[in-house]
């Protein structure tokens, strides 16, 4: 689905991204995990648009998006839940999931908002409630819930685990694997690694813009130096 190659991104003078290559293909949950700074979210707003980059191609189902504004990759069917939320906190519930949709024209806009609702009551309880009042797992769920009413092919998650209650992340997690199995193919940022290898099944590794290691998410999980690293493992 998708296939990244020697991609290169920087902020001003400082490279960031130093030649990434990766892959997601269909219907897979990839991690991508590393430690702050190390280029993980970067690597996700590249994917997006809003970050350019200066080298290396974005192929998403064969063709290059790299080019492509961000509006039009959403399009075809890519969609991010960026790190800290970014509701929109002084219009409602309802009205953000709304603006997820907006590059849509289909008829199945209202029944994908039910969906939503379905895998996050409490967004139902709360639809007509500004989103800026929402807890901030409340918050993670409604940047969640209006990515996905892009309508998704592949959808970028960024840290949705962050500042949040055990109870809550478990939901949270709970709610990637009902994505995989409804079809939604996802790349997954967590600072959680531990949590993020265990639900998904290839994970790469990300260490000062490069990919450091790469593999089954079982054997990321069981891998000396990666648990060191990354997995609080001695």
């Amino acid at each position: 689905m998708l296939e990244v190659s020697n991609l290169h991104s920087a902020y001003g003078r400082i490279e960031v991204l130093k030649g990434v290559s990766l892959e997601v293909r269909t219907g897979e949950v990839v991690a991508l995990i590393g430690s702050n700074g190390a280029g993980k979210t970067t690597l996700l707003r590249a994917l997006s648009g809003v970050q350019p980059i200066t080298g290396g191609e974005i192929r998403f189902f064969g063709t290059r998006i790299d080019r492509l504004s961000p509006h039009r990759r959403v399009e075809r069917g890519v969609t991010q839940s960026p790190e800290g939320r970014q509701v929109f906190g002084p219009l409602s519930v309802e009205d953000n999931l709304r603006l997820g949709a907006y590059m849509r024209r289909d008829g199945e806009i209202e029944s994908d908002r039910e969906r939503v609702f379905a895998m996050f009551p409490v967004l139902r309880e709360k639809r007509h409630l500004v989103a800026g009042g929402l807890s901030g797992g409340q918050q993670q769920m409604l940047a969640i819930g209006r990515a996905l009413m892009g309508k998704p092919k592949l959808l970028l998650l960024d840290e949705p685990s962050l500042g949040l209650s055990p109870i809550l992340v478990d939901q949270i997690l709970a709610a990637i694997v009902a994505l995989k199995a409804s079809g939604i193919t996802v790349l997954l940022v967590e600072q959680n690694a531990t949590a993020a290898l265990e639900i998904a099944d290839r994970g790469y590794v990300l260490e000062t813009g490069r990919i450091a290691s790469t593999g089954a998410a079982s054997v990321l999980l069981s891998d000396p130096k990666v648990k060191a690293a990354y997995l609080g493992a001695d």
